[in-house]
């Protein structure tokens, strides 16, 4: 128990004791969870936990769930810098339906023609999403933007300035990226961001449980949907 647990620690540094246990029980483990917390505090493997701010009494409306994939897609961007000083961008796509990480452009400058270029290259493998939600940045209330989703018909879905829970998935998805990727290294260049950011990428896709999806991968609830979807079509 102690040697899966330092391997499991090991391969997630980020990760804290509920998604290393589901990672354990996703490798055939079956311990009791009281034994493994024992064994995780004795080990000193606890992360430390963030205080949180005291906000005002707010009744936030929570965002629908999509049905089916590509109903919409959650767009936003990030900033970081390298180990010189020089900053760089990340330009992050999610898929609502099942937190689906699409895409992460990383570059020094990523203005709308490159926005519309990463759009397009996933839109060849995923398909043509029915809208896109953003926030009001330069970049996404561009015209070049709005000619090319209405070409395709996409509807563009902007959310009110100063109100990122509106745009809550892409927003919890970029927590997730600074903790486990631009937080945890420092960079020489944009090559090592492309290389670490990439694998990441397959690791949360294919690896990583998630509370809202059952505990499965992003994948695996998607492949869950569409075998229910192709069970009820053969029985219809």
């Amino acid at each position: 128990m102690i040697a899966a647990l330092q391997i499991a620690a090991e391969r997630y540094p980020a990760y804290g004791f509920s998604k290393l246990f589901k990672v354990l029980r996703r490798w055939g483990h079956g311990w009791n969870h009281k034994r493994v917390h024992r064994l995780y505090c004795a080990l000193n493997l606890s992360k430390r936990r963030r205080g949180k701010k005291r906000l005002p009494t707010r009744r936030p409306e929570p965002l629908a769930v999509p049905a089916t994939a590509n109903h919409c897609w959650s767009m936003d961007f990030m900033s970081d810098s390298l180990f010189c000083g020089r900053r760089f961008r990340t330009f992050n796509v999610v898929d609502d339906f099942n937190r689906e990480v699409l895409a992460i452009e990383i570059d020094l400058n990523l203005p709308a023609p490159r926005i519309i270029r990463v759009l397009e290259r996933i839109i060849a493998w995923r398909g043509y999403p029915a809208r896109l939600r953003m926030d009001n940045g330069p970049e996404f209330i561009s015209m070049a933007l709005a000619d090319w989703a209405e070409q395709h018909g996409i509807s563009l879905e902007f959310i009110k300035p100063g109100k990122p829970t509106q745009n809550s998935y892409v927003e919890r998805f970029n927590r997730t990226y600074r903790d486990e990727i631009l937080n945890m290294y420092v960079f020489r260049n944009l090559t090592e961001v492309r290389q670490l950011t990439e694998s990441w990428m397959a690791e949360y896709n294919d690896e990583r449980p998630h509370d809202s999806l059952q505990d499965l991968t992003p994948w695996e609830y998607l492949a869950k949907h569409q075998q229910t979807e192709n069970s009820n079509q053969r029985c219809n």
